[in-house]
């Protein structure tokens, strides 16, 4: 991410100040400083802390965040989708599974956007079909529809259901 131009963190307070209908003065006193100090930020001649970002968000109604990013203070990143948050937030699983299936969804995420740029080029998954999983192929089942990669079928290995045999062996009473 490109850091911002000099003055912008200002320049979008204003920004920000005139969409609201606040005056300087106004935005000034709801943030707890003074007009001079507000104006020469706005201007770009004083670079705000954290704790005045702050106080001027509230007084704008806006995220903190956003004038965080803004000033350069934090990188904009995307936020953590409901998947990740449910992973995380099991406790019935070992941190090691939370990370495995953390690193795999990530996988297809990064796959996603890989692939999003090249729109026009991309086609739909009946002109070029995945290839059918074999029976018998770990980790295929006739619901999948593109097999897992080698590396998480391996790391998932150990965390697979046991036989449907009904026999229980020392691999699959441990795992």
């Amino acid at each position: 991410m490109a850091l911002p131009k000099v003055g912008s963190i200002g320049e979008y307070i204003r920004e920000q100040r005139t969409h609201a209908k606040i005056s300087l003065r106004q935005l000034a006193a709801a943030a707890g400083v003074s007009n001079p100090y507000l104006s020469q930020i706005e201007r770009g001649l004083r670079k705000p802390s954290a704790e005045i970002l702050n106080q001027i968000a509230k007084g704008l109604h806006i995220s903190s965040q956003a004038l965080y990013v803004q000033a350069g203070l934090i990188e904009e990143r995307e936020p953590d989708s409901d998947v990740l948050t449910a992973i995380r937030a099991d406790h019935l699983i070992t941190e090691r599974q939370r990370q495995v299936l953390i690193d795999i969804y990530e996988s297809f995420r990064k796959e996603n956007r890989a692939e999003a740029p090249d729109e026009d080029a991309q086609t739909s998954q009946k002109a070029h079909p995945a290839p059918e999983p074999r029976q018998g192929d770990p980790g295929s089942s006739p619901d999948d529809e593109v097999p897992l990669p080698g590396e998480y079928l391996t790391a998932l290995k150990p965390y697979a259901a046991p036989p449907s045999n009904g026999h229980i062996t020392k691999e699959t009473k441990e795992g």
